[in-house]
């Protein structure tokens, strides 16, 4: 059997419950939709996009307006465009606002960090014109993916920065709370690895931008390359078979919350075959 293409997610996913991977990457049984994925891909969406921006039209009298317009319109159209798949969840009126207060605070912090950069840009360049500023401080690669087939493990990175001579790789979080988890320390790991298959040169610093609280940031070092080595081989290892016999279940608070549930409880737990679980995939 080929070695399946893992992912930060899958390697995750397994590592919370094998059974739960197995469900998911094997069976590819369905799973469900639910506010924060949601909430998450709207927010991603307006920062990747932000910086189609007619930066042209950017003047010393308005660049903060028009910044600030952009980001807000983008938002707009992309809650209008879901607020029907929200409520489709289960929300009520009052959630979604809700939410929608919420996202729009996380991308008020997002934005003025943004402004703070393009003033210390603007200081250092003080002939060139608020179009000019803002080509300099556009990442050099938003959203792009990195695949090694030979690792057999692949990888989505929201944006890349080049600055005063060091290389910054980010993923944007909107997370409740900011912290490195052992789960965002493997994703970027792994980001950094794949980095330096493709470019034959160590990122220099890999990142969480947690949109509720700003940046945290960790140095690259061999160590970390290591970790995401090491991780990738495991997972491999332990896909080899098909079996489900060889997908442990492992409960945890996980599989069943205050707020909901696994996608994958009621199969789990013999309250509905798998057959019956793809059947309402299609």
């Amino acid at each position: 059997m080929p070695r399946r293409i893992q992912s930060p997610s899958s390697i995750n996913t397994f590592k919370q419950c094998p059974r739960k991977y197995y469900y998911q990457y094997i069976m590819r049984l369905p799973t469900g939709e639910n506010i924060h994925l949601i909430r998450g891909k709207i927010v991603h969406d307006v920062l990747e996009n932000f910086y189609k921006i007619d930066n042209e039209k950017l003047t010393d009298n308005n660049y903060m307006e028009h910044m600030s317009m952009h980001i807000k319109n983008l938002f707009m159209k992309k809650w209008d465009e879901k607020v029907d798949r929200m409520k489709a969840t289960g929300l009520n009126d009052d959630q979604v606002a809700f939410y929608k207060e919420e996202s729009t605070l996380m991308l008020a912090n997002w934005i003025t960090e943004l402004f703070t950069t393009f003033e210390v840009e603007r200081k250092k360049h003080p002939e060139e014109t608020p179009a000019e500023v803002f080509k300099k401080i556009i990442p050099v690669s938003i959203e792009e993916e990195f695949r090694d087939e030979e690792l057999g493990v692949r990888g989505f990175v929201d944006y890349i920065e080049h600055k005063d001579g060091k290389i910054k790789i980010m993923d944007y979080k909107t997370s409740k709370n900011a912290k490195m988890s052992p789960e965002y320390k493997l994703q970027l790991a792994i980001y950094s690895l794949l980095y330096k298959i493709k470019h034959d040169k160590m990122p220099d610093k890999v990142g969480i931008w947690f949109l509720k609280h700003g940046e945290m940031c960790i140095s690259v070092d061999q160590e970390l390359l290591d970790h995401a080595k090491f991780e990738i081989e495991q997972i491999h290892f332990a896909t080899e078979t098909s079996d489900i016999g060889d997908y442990q279940k492992k409960t945890s608070p996980l599989c069943k919350y205050s707020s909901g549930q696994c996608d994958f409880y009621e199969v789990c737990n013999g309250h509905k075959t798998a057959e019956e679980a793809l059947k309402s995939k299609k």
